[in-house]
């Protein structure tokens, strides 16, 4: 621990850090980039790797570049936005490959090149906003003449700081007219005589800003999220109506109010102030109708690609019974509905469910059902399930990051679908799954990995299995 050794970064590591061996011993260091020679502090040792932190750039890396972003390396959203987009697909590719090789054991790894997302910067269709009575300053602004407000931010957590926030002017990811919005609701809220919400007190009223607007920017969704009092919303009302009369772009405003100690973006009650309380994407020929708490895939441009991967991959002929497990809000599904005989949607949270199936009314869908429970649970008694909704000929399968339940992976091979078709945000839980299911029934046919998420450390894999 603290000891001092200077590095030569070799690669990104899942989770975005750079990695660098000293004889055979792995050194995983923390805002380092490939091919960057760094001076570092040990900062945690264990048997079989450490972890370090940069104390000074000896040799920059080629691939860097220069972050347009004026809070990078502060609020922690792009990781890597002073790497080239060239230079991180290049290790997303080979994380891919090098976690399924690894963990999942095959080798080789049938690997086709990364999909690079459309857009690199202002590609998000949602941003979340931390509202806050203690802003973090960066050095500049310590050491900053200027009289600066330290006792309230809008903007983004610090990483591994809980309770302070950047305070955000622009930010690269949603849209310049998101930013416009984000200052102005700053300036009110500040100006108004309520206070930020504070988990130390549970006290204050203002609590989160959440922006959402549609990919083609002609529908935009704020809901703002507070603690209850008569006045604060009375203000909140006020804001709305200036909001109408300053941006005409916002379709429409709404008011979530959260009455539970737990900072969490949602509320208890909800209340439309302006416009339909919702808005509407179109992926591909489908519509979808995303409220402010629905689920829907943050980057819509690049969804709507991924969704065509999973068309193309499974190659449907119109007659198939598809098994879509963790289902969400229904957007495989019903993007797929038209190319199958029957989906059926397996999904534990009722509020999902909800969306999935006016999802499917919107769009005059009729062959799909949206099941609601624990994918564990449900598929127990596989024959119960056949019988019920007939045997499935693909099964979809779209986990949360921890993957798939233990149960659950001989639970699809008992089901016995000729393909499998995995959507995955995490190589690592991928390739322990896949590991199962390729044991004895299946054989992997491709992975392909998807940027969904530029400047971050984040990648989206789609692995095909046929028995």
């Amino acid at each position: 621990r603290n000891e001092i050794v200077d590095l030569e970064i070799e690669s990104l590591a899942l989770g975005g850090k750079g990695v660098a061996h000293v004889d055979g011993y792995a050194v995983f260091v923390r805002r380092a980039l490939p091919r960057q020679r760094v001076r570092v502090q040990i900062v945690r040792p264990k048997k079989s790797f450490a972890e370090a932190r940069v104390l000074e750039i000896l040799k920059h890396s080629p691939e860097e570049v220069v972050p347009p972003c004026q809070y990078f390396g502060t609020c922690g959203g792009c990781l890597l936005q002073n790497l080239s987009y060239d230079a991180q697909l290049q290790q997303k590719q080979s994380q891919v490959e090098e976690t399924i090789k690894f963990l999942g054991g095959f080798d080789p790894v049938p690997l086709l090149p990364i999909l690079p997302s459309p857009d690199i910067f202002f590609y998000r269709n949602k941003m979340e906003y931390s509202f806050s009575p203690l802003r973090w300053l960066s050095r500049e602004e310590i050491d900053s003449e200027n009289e600066i407000e330290r006792n309230f931010a809008l903007g983004l957590h610090v990483p591994n700081v809980y309770d302070k926030v950047v305070d955000i002017h622009q930010c690269h990811l949603l849209s310049e007219q998101s930013n416009e919005l984000l200052n102005f609701i700053r300036d009110f809220s500040k100006n108004s005589r309520f206070e930020p919400y504070t988990t130390k007190s549970h006290t204050g009223y203002w609590r989160f800003l959440v922006f959402r607007e549609t990919q083609d920017k002609t529908q935009i969704m704020i809901n703002i999220v507070t603690a209850d009092d008569a006045g604060g919303n009375k203000a909140v009302e006020k804001m709305a109506k200036q909001i109408q009369e300053k941006f005409p772009f916002v379709t429409t405003m709404v008011h979530n109010i959260n009455r539970k100690k737990a900072q969490i973006a949602f509320g208890d009650e909800e209340r439309v102030l302006f416009g339909k309380g919702f808005i509407e994407e179109r992926l591909g020929n489908r519509t979808f109708r995303i409220s402010a708490n629905s689920f829907f895939q943050t980057n819509s441009r690049q969804a709507e690609r991924l969704y065509e991967l999973v068309v193309e991959r499974g190659d449907f002929r119109g007659n198939e019974i598809v098994y879509d497990l963790y289902s969400g809000t229904g957007s495989i599904g019903i993007f797929i509905a038209d190319k199958v005989k029957k989906v059926v949607g397996f999904e534990i949270i009722s509020a999902a469910i909800r969306d999935a199936q006016e999802n499917a009314k919107l769009n005059h869908i009729d062959n799909c059902e949206f099941v609601l429970g624990d994918i564990k649970d449900q598929v127990l008694n596989t024959e119960e399930l056949k019988k019920k909704f007939g045997a499935p000929d693909v099964v979809i399968i779209d986990p949360p990051r921890s993957g798939m339940h233990p149960k659950v992976p001989g639970k699809i091979i008992e089901l016995s679908p000729e393909k499998i078709i995995y959507v995955s945000c995490n190589p690592a839980t991928l390739a322990r799954d896949l590991k199962i299911l390729c044991e004895k029934e299946y054989r992997l046919i491709s992975v392909q990995p998807v940027d969904m998420f530029p400047h971050t450390a984040h990648v989206e894999t789609v692995a095909v299995l046929t028995k």
